[in-house]
């Protein structure tokens, strides 16, 4: 993890899957959080232990894991973005701000994966072939490696 955009993506996967456990929670206790509620509960608790895997995967440059996360957010936000959108169109519920509220959530739950896919898929060449400007100079010099075996053949030091 190199680069400055995985880092930042990484931790805002960290602080939106400690925003759902707070909405977890909250729904759990009965408490009104801004009118976010989970869309259900037993899938969001399944959910946060995946996320939980996937960042650790992450974390560790796994094309695997963002996969893992577009898939299990894509399902589960997914569905609710349509819902919501159909509901807002042909306005057959009562707008109220708990549905907007739930489909900006929804709409950053599906954002967030689908940025850490690109960048897993754009930082893979750099995975593969990987440069790192402190050490590459003493591995890949070979003309100063040959240099340096010639100059020290020549150094004959007399010992006493």
């Amino acid at each position: 993890m190199k680069n400055f955009s995985t880092w930042i993506l990484v931790m805002f996967m960290a602080m939106f899957w400690v925003f759902r456990i707070i909405v977890a929670l909250s729904a759990q206790m009965h408490w009104d959080f801004a009118g976010i509620t989970p869309l259900n509960q037993q899938m969001e608790i399944i959910l946060l232990f995946v996320v939980l895997v996937c960042i650790i995967l992450i974390v560790k440059r796994k094309l695997v894991g963002a996969l893992i996360y577009l898939l299990a957010y894509g399902s589960y936000f997914g569905m609710d973005i349509v819902n919501n959108i159909q509901n807002l169109t042909n306005a057959t519920e009562t707008m109220n701000i708990n549905l907007y509220m739930n489909l900006l959530i929804s709409i950053i739950g599906m954002i967030l994966p689908i940025a850490v896919l690109f960048d897993m898929l754009l930082d893979k060449n750099r995975k593969n072939h990987p440069k790192d400007k402190k050490t590459d100079w003493f591995y890949t010099n070979e003309k100063f490696d040959r240099q340096l075996d010639e100059r020290a053949d020549k150094n004959n030091y007399r010992t006493l």
